[in-house]
């Protein structure tokens, strides 16, 4: 084989010891006896073969002068260090060495006669481009940094990969031009210098064969396996862009930190509030800790003081004989059972921390005791930070994945359903065919609704009566600015807007349609404005007084919007504290026992609660917990109308508010509606509720023209007899708190459209202008308060 012949080269490479037959030489001439005969007994070895001298290219006769070749070379390859030096003599950049150390030669044997050494990720450009860079240093004297980290990756007989740092010596080396050399200028060199990609420039001036390398060079290896490893752990973990954690990215670098060849890699989540360890959701990583289960409880996997040491003190757990360990006194024998029968005889189990939370643990295993132990568990502290970052990294990833397939898919979500909504996006995410599996709707069947409003007490009238004082105002206004200019210039036209506008005050007056607003701004707007700015200019006076209107205008609407912005701040304001009230209960209610929670912001705020065992089917559920929240939402609204009270002074429109409860006692489904984004009543009979619901704030007392609603006063409609004991029971207990008046009102409601029966409670708000302690009562309470008197 011709050395040449390699691959595409400037270098033809000619293998010489010409230089050390020149020291040789040189040394025969010395006045010292056994270096002098030492060094002719050498050149006479060598003179039968000029080849030595002249250069080698066919790489056969370096086998047939192996032995020559090693006594030439015996000074710069020392006997005493042949066992630890990994040492070779070599064609720098070619994969070509040749009289290794004996350390080298036992490193290549282990890799197996099928190995091919080579330089980790050098291609074929890198290496011309290398050759080129190396002409122009050593030939014209440049100072091209071409270096960088080489390697050469070489499995020991276990197939545990090695990583050796490249080391080169070319000081038996030198470069001379065939006739192939192109003279290289200062203008090549520039040009060259910006154009590393373009492989065809570097041909062009150095073509292949153009240059002959004559010599040799030295390469020396130091094992860096374990730097090495972890620079391509960090490698791997910055530049994979999957959301999948998998084992065929580190079980490989494991075991050559470790350089154990069994060693096995895996990874169990921890959800330290539910004391549970988890599969984590990242595709072919196993979890020793679970062997095969999706979830399980931490205390029935494992003893108190192995969970002490892994959740509580966040230390590193090993064991580094399973069966000794077993066998111990006090010793998790359950546990290690449960190891040894997946064939772990030693491991290590890490806390994954970040920012002080236990997200989970990395499992090192292997199938042989004292593998892992206490001592090499230590090289973790250099991977944990690496690997902690990318796991944090990728359930941030896994959580925005998620979060987008609930915000596009579903809508924004309470917090007490989103394990369902999760559940779903996770198997959507993990699933092979999920760019053709439809999302799955989600219902949640047999919970009790409870509705509640405080509502804005004529809201459509008020808001009337703020757009007729606006238009009211500025057609006064503009009557008084074309009054004066008719005085100044009798136009025709000046006196056709007075009475336009005469008009529009005496309709406006009388009544408001529904399209008057309109009508009066697109007027005012379209017609009469560009009359005013055509007189703008006319007479001082008159400039005047349109500057003084346009003055009084919204500077958005370009009309007059004084009432209609209080009442607007007025309602936004009142929704805005309203609101905070209900969240601000809301948290506290949670506790009972988690529930569904939606509010709405229109005139006034809605709030819907659904309450029952498929919401949070891991907490035990019983009707206690829906009589507590019934008891709570009654609270609620009270705390509402008093935060009311002490905010409608400073308001900057006079408004008056009335709430209401609907109690509804059969359960109901609901399903998440995925074209409309919320959650609605599921089936025909379900839906009697909502008709009630939409329908029944605008309600009379049956036979009467008066609302079941009234200002200061809760009314709760119901349709049941014990519904009815309940709630007067609960107002017996707030009226002994002082929340609720004496007075409790009685009356059937107005039959609605499909829904008749419905009766009704109203009872009146205790007000109070100081903020009470807003003890929160529960269910326990009421029973503890009420029972003497029951």
């Amino acid at each position: 084989m011709e050395v040449e012949e390699h691959v595409a080269s400037p270098l033809i490479a000619k293998i010489s010891f010409h230089k050390v037959l020149e020291t040789l030489e040189e040394i025969a001439e010395s006045d010292v006896d056994y270096r002098s005969d030492y060094a002719k007994a050498l050149l006479r070895h060598t003179a039968p073969y000029p080849e030595l001298r002249e250069g080698i290219t066919d790489l056969s006769l370096l086998e047939k002068h192996e032995k020559l070749i090693k006594n030439l070379l015996a000074d710069l390859f020392p006997t005493a260090l042949t066992k630890n030096e990994i040492k070779a003599a070599a064609i720098p950049f070619f994969n070509i060495t040749f009289n290794h150390t004996d350390r080298f030669k036992k490193i290549l044997m282990n890799a197996g006669e099928d190995f091919g050494i080579s330089i980790r990720n050098f291609d074929d450009h890198q290496f011309y481009v290398f050759c080129c860079c190396l002409i122009l240093n050593s030939y014209y004297g440049y100072h091209f940094d071409f270096s960088k980290p080489l390697f050469y990756d070489i499995p020991d007989a276990d197939g545990v990969m090695h990583y050796y740092r490249i080391l080169y010596n070319a000081d038996f080396l030198e470069l001379l031009p065939t006739e192939k050399a192109i003279n290289i200028t200062e203008d090549d060199v520039a040009l060259l210098m910006d154009s590393f990609d373009n492989l065809e420039l570097w041909k062009e001036k150095f073509p292949p064969g153009s240059w002959i390398s004559k010599g040799f060079g030295i390469v020396s290896l130091f094992d860096a396996t374990a730097e090495s490893a972890i620079s391509n752990l960090k490698t791997n973990l910055l530049v994979n862009d999957e959301k999948e954690i998998t084992k065929s990215d580190f079980e490989g670098i494991f075991r050559s930190i470790y350089q154990i060849p069994d060693l096995r890699i895996g990874y169990t989540e921890v959800n330290v509030d539910d004391n549970v360890f988890r599969l984590a959701p990242f595709q072919e990583i196993s979890s020793y800790i679970l062997n095969g289960s999706n979830e399980m409880s931490c205390s029935t996997m494992m003893c108190t003081g192995t969970l002490d040491t892994m959740l509580e003190e966040k230390k590193y757990f090993v064991l580094s004989d399973v069966e000794a360990y077993k066998l111990q006194e006090g010793a998790d024998a359950g546990f290690a059972a449960h190891l040894l029968k997946q064939d772990i005889r030693s491991c290590i189990f890490a806390p994954i921390i970040k920012d002080g939370k236990l997200l989970g643990f990395i499992e090192l295993v292997s199938s042989r005791a004292k593998e892992l132990n206490s001592i090499n568990a230590n090289k973790l502290a250099y991977i944990l930070p690496f690997l902690t970052d990318t796991i944090d990294r990728y359930y941030s990833e896994l959580q925005n994945e998620v979060d987008a397939i609930i915000q596009n898919e579903y809508t924004a979500i309470h917090h007490s359903v989103y394990w369902k909504f999760r559940e779903e996006a996770l198997h959507h995410i993990i699933s092979k065919n999920k760019k053709d599996q439809a999302y799955k709707e989600i219902v949640f069947r047999e919970v009790y609704p409870l509705y509640g409003q405080i509502d804005i007490k004529g809201s459509s009238t008020a808001r009337n009566e703020s757009i007729e004082k606006d238009l009211i105002r500025q057609i006064e206004r503009l009557l008084s600015v074309f009054r004066f200019i008719f005085e100044k210039e009798k136009l025709p036209l000046i006196e056709q807007h007075i009475y336009e506008l005469e008009k529009m005050e005496v309709q406006l007056k009388e009544s408001l349609k529904a399209d008057t607003e309109s009508i009066i701004q697109s007027y005012i707007i379209n017609e009469v404005h560009p009359v005013l700015k055509h007189f703008d200019s006319s007479n001082t006076e008159i400039h005047q007084k349109i500057v003084d209107y346009f003055d009084t205008l919204d500077t958005k609407m370009k009309m007059v919007y004084d009432s209609r912005k209080d009442f607007d701040d007025a309602l936004s304001i009142i929704n805005k504290q309203m609101a905070e009230v209900l969240d601000r209960k809301q948290a506290e209610a949670q506790s009972f026992f988690p529930h569904y929670y939606e509010r709405f912001k229109t005139d006034g705020v809605e709030h819907n609660l659904y309450i029952g065992a498929s919401i949070s089917p891991k907490h035990a559920y019983n009707p206690l917990y829906l009589n507590n929240l019934r008891l709570w939402q009654l609270q609620a609204m009270c705390e509402m109308e008093n935060e009311y009270y002490r905010l409608r002074p400073g308001l900057p429109y006079d408004l008056d508010v009335t709430s209401l409860i609907l109690v509804f006692s059969s359960p109901i489904s609901i399903r998440f509606r995925m074209d409309e984004k919320r959650f609605d009543v599921d089936g025909t009979y379900n839906a009697r509720y909502e008709v009630v619901k939409k329908r029944i704030d605008k309600s009379h007392i049956k036979g009467t023209t008066e609302r079941i609603t009234e200002k200061g006063k809760i009314t709760i409609v119901y349709s049941q007899r014990q519904e009815e004991t309940e709630y007067r029971r609960y107002i017996r207990f707030l009226q002994h708190k002082k929340m609720l008046g004496n007075v409790i009102e009685t009356f059937e409601v107005e039959d609605l459209q499909g829904v008749t029966g419905l009766k009704a409670l109203r009872v009146t708000v205790e007000y109070s202008n100081d903020k009470k302690d807003e003890t929160t009562y529960s269910y326990e309470d009421l029973l503890k308060e009420l029972a003497p008197s029951s």
